[in-house]
């Protein structure tokens, strides 16, 4: 199918020089009637041949390539190919700290709220049928709460609506335990087909313990909430986003960390978090093939369709006809007629 695109243009290309060509030569036997004394048009001009073929040659390849790929269904319920898919992990924290309201731009919104803003964002910038997202809720300990689901909403009532941290026994929060579940989980998977996501506060992270990721995690996002500066006081300590404690995890685990309690994730942040390191296409990796042949088919016409007006307005400095020269008239005063 590539090539058979590529060899259908490429005919065309070699049919359009060949037809400038003879236009060329027909064009300067009348030279001097088209373009006056000179017989020679703008210099410009000369390439328009090679515009006008190329353009023609790339808007018969967009054309044959979208005549030739299969069409194109928008529908959340499509089936993505095993070797476009693309998994998301997401260890939540839930401890009693992340329902302290110190988050956001005013401060005003508890951290998991935020963290749920945060992750409302990240969702609405991918394809949510090319992820599969798993959840991992971390407290005392971790559990898992869904495993490859493609339906956001689910993934929203997650962070919304379910208080979570009745699962656990209270106690010190052991982010390392989440991890170490979300490395479990996704073993079986294929390599370098999915991203670790860590939300959490940074209140309690232990300096030791650190568990092996497995080869199908290639990409590592912490994502911290809570004021970084002012803490609030949360089981006879001071609670606050440990900046340098989750800088310090991603560091770690070989990936990369943000502030989210005012920004949210960058759109940078976000395609080099979700690029793959397989044959399979990440979302943000850039155009595939069906874009580029509609902006082929949009670029070729456009130029076809520019080049004869420019060729008219600015395709030779002769302008045939009497030029008329504006001469501003002189007042003369008018004679009386002599008295009689």
């Amino acid at each position: 199918m590539v090539a058979e695109a590529e060899a259908v243009a490429s005919a065309l290309l070699v049919l359009a020089l060949i037809a400038e060509l003879i236009h060329a030569r027909r064009v300067r036997r009348v030279g001097v009637l088209a373009f006056g004394p000179t017989g020679r048009p703008a210099l410009w001009t000369r390439v328009t041949p090679v515009i006008r073929a190329v353009s023609a040659a790339v808007f018969v390849w967009g054309l044959t390539t979208l005549l030739l790929l299969p069409p194109k269904v928008h529908d959340r319920t499509e089936q993505v190919p095993k070797t476009e898919a693309r998994d998301i992990i997401l260890v939540l924290d839930v401890s009693p700290s992340m329902r302290l309201q110190d988050a956001g731009p005013g401060g005003s919104v508890s951290r998991s709220a935020r963290a749920a803003e945060l992750m409302k964002s990240f969702y609405s910038r991918i394809q949510s049928s090319r992820f599969r997202t798993s959840v991992v809720a971390c407290y005392t300990g971790a559990r898992p709460v869904v495993e490859r689901t493609t339906d956001p909403e689910v993934v929203r009532n997650i962070l919304t609506d379910l208080p979570m941290h009745f699962a656990f026994r209270a106690g010190p929060t052991d982010l390392l335990s989440g991890i170490e579940e979300a490395a479990r989980m996704a073993t079986p998977w294929r390599a370098d087909t999915a991203t670790l996501v860590v939300v959490s506060d940074g209140d309690t992270i232990a300096a030791t313990g650190m568990p092996p990721l497995p080869p199908s995690v290639s990409r590592v996002l912490v994502v911290g909430v809570g004021d970084t500066a002012n803490g609030k006081f949360i089981d006879g300590h001071n609670s606050r986003q440990d900046v340098s404690s989750l800088r310090q995890l991603a560091t770690r685990l070989g990936g990369e960390y943000h502030d989210g309690n005012v920004q949210h994730v960058s759109t940078e942040l976000l395609q080099q978090s979700m690029r793959s390191d397989d044959k399979g296409r990440s979302e943000t990796d850039g155009p595939n093939r069906r874009e580029a042949a509609l902006a082929a088919v949009a670029i070729g016409a456009l130029t076809l369709a520019l080049l004869p007006i420019l060729l008219h307005i600015a395709g030779t400095h002769w302008r045939p006809g009497v030029k008329v020269r504006r001469r501003m008239a002189v007042a003369r005063p008018q004679r009386e007629p002599a008295a009689r």
